[in-house]
């Protein structure tokens, strides 16, 4: 049968590549989604770009035809449409124009179409203006014009004047344009995608020492901390949370160990006491008082019993939490009955003082609560304990009070922690391990109410708070 192996320092380093990999591929995923994102915003700019940019340039070209149909409307509407001269200097190669009779007659026209027929068959009125865009002309011109046609009176009567101007320049200069936006957007976008890697590197970069750093922490040195960049943006507040957790980690890991410590010296002593009372008996046989070794020993079982039941409760407790079943429970009759006990086994005067009052709650987990309350006052106090239960406003009161040495204020909250024992008035001889006061609190706040200890002249004073389920209003005092 092979033996398995426990992973080595070797596998764990191994996943740090895959930890970095990971990073990279943050890097990538971010500059690739930058890049998407500028590409769609480019490209839908682009194209929004040609489109105006050719319609500018087409209504430029139209706004030439529209003056010189004007010129030339201005001379017809003077000298009469006869004899004039629609081809000045400047108007260009490309720019055609016309000087029509209503009924379709050239009168006069541009050099390059003397003799052709009229470019359109539009016949707007005197006064009226066209504008109109034409993909060809009926004079073996296959490409887009500008076409510009107004009526005029002339002093030999109504005229039409036809001006249009090629838009073939607007049409080589968005071929132009789109060839530069063909060859610079791939290359705008690889600089974009270059800068938003590197950028993104530039703001992963604490993370990176944030990773590198938790790496570096062990269970030997929980000291170490994740550093906080100076600027106080998000991953400044992502450092802080993540020492705040370091923090409470390292305080449970101490705490963990407190526990198993002292759980280990607690379970020890009774059973080095055990150990050593059979050790001797056996090496003094004959003058072994055995009713006495047996009585030492069922006490020491008797504290073993109780401190294991007690990890028990608390290791259930921390995995599962309270885990309550609910009902409704009567505090007084609890309480009666622990003044009872007390009164048959401690040997202490216990005065007892009860107003009924009911709660919701686990009648197990608030009887074990009152149980380590009044074990706690008995071990300690010197003649009296007193049990009192009462009802403030909506919630339940329980006092215990004993006359033992009390509890210094400095250490009223330390009680509540798990093997805490304040001086040598409360050694293990007493008999407790520290816990009893510990799980009193959590039942209590499970229960959402609290124990706390109360300022008192003489002694111990601890209460117990829990919201009231039902009120009863008969008070008894015993």
């Amino acid at each position: 049968m092979a033996e398995a192996t426990a992973p080595t320092d070797d596998a764990h380093l191994g996943k740090q590549p895959t930890v970095l990999g990971r990073l990279g591929g943050v890097r990538l995923r971010a500059a690739m989604a930058a890049t998407l994102v500028v590409a769609v915003i480019l490209a839908i700019a682009a194209v929004a770009f040609v489109v105006l940019q050719r319609r500018q340039l087409e209504q430029t070209l139209a706004d030439v035809a529209a003056q010189v149909a004007a010129a030339v409307v201005t001379e017809v509407a003077r000298d009469g449409a006869v004899g004039v001269d629609v081809a000045p200097a400047g108007r260009g190669e490309r720019a055609l124009v016309q000087v029509l009779t209503p009924d379709g007659t050239v009168v006069a026209a541009s050099p390059p179409i003397v003799g052709e027929p009229a470019l359109v068959t539009d016949r707007p009125a005197p006064g009226e203006t066209l504008v109109r865009r034409a993909d060809s002309l009926p004079i073996g011109e296959e490409e887009a014009f500008a076409v510009v046609v107004r009526g005029v009176r002339g002093p030999d009567g109504p005229v039409i004047v036809i001006s249009a101007q090629s838009l073939e320049t607007a049409e080589n200069a968005t071929d132009v344009l789109i060839r530069l936006l063909v060859v610079g957007y791939p290359i705008l976008l690889l600089l974009v995608a270059g800068t938003s890697y590197w950028l993104t590197g530039l703001a992963l970069a604490p993370v990176e020492e944030m990773r590198r750093r938790v790496a570096r922490i062990t269970a030997t040195d929980r000291t170490a901390r994740v550093p906080v960049p100076p600027s106080r943006d998000e991953l400044a507040q992502l450092a802080t949370t993540m020492n705040a957790m370091l923090d409470r980690l390292a305080d449970a890991a101490d705490a963990q160990r407190r526990f198993v410590a002292d759980a280990s010296h607690e379970l020890r002593s009774p059973l080095a006491t055990i150990r050593a009372a059979h050790e001797i008996a056996s090496v003094h046989p004959g003058v072994t008082d055995w009713s006495t070794v047996n009585a030492d020993v069922l006490s020491e079982v008797g504290r073993l019993e109780q401190l294991v039941d007690d990890l028990l409760f608390l290791a259930r407790w921390d995995e599962h939490g309270p885990q309550p079943q609910p009902t409704d429970v009567d505090l007084d009759d609890l309480l009666a009955a622990e003044a009872g006990r007390l009164r048959r086994t401690s040997g202490l005067q216990v005065a007892f003082r009860q107003t009924p009052a009911r709660v919701h709650g686990d009648p197990h987990q608030l009887a074990r609560a009152l149980r380590n309350l009044t074990d706690n006052a008995t071990r300690y106090a010197s003649d009296r304990v007193e049990l009192k239960v009462d009802r403030r406003g909506d919630d339940a009161v329980i006092d215990v009070v004993d006359d033992g040495p009390g509890i210094p204020p400095g250490d009223r909250e330390r009680v509540f922690e798990r093997f805490v024992r304040l001086d040598a008035s409360r050694q293990r001889a007493a008999g407790g391990a520290g816990l009893g006061l510990a799980i009193a609190r959590e039942i209590a706040r499970a229960h959402a109410g609290d124990l706390v200890v109360v300022d008192t002249d003489r002694g111990a004073h601890l209460q117990l708070w829990l919201p009231l389920s039902h009120e009863r209003t008969t008070d008894q005092t015993g």
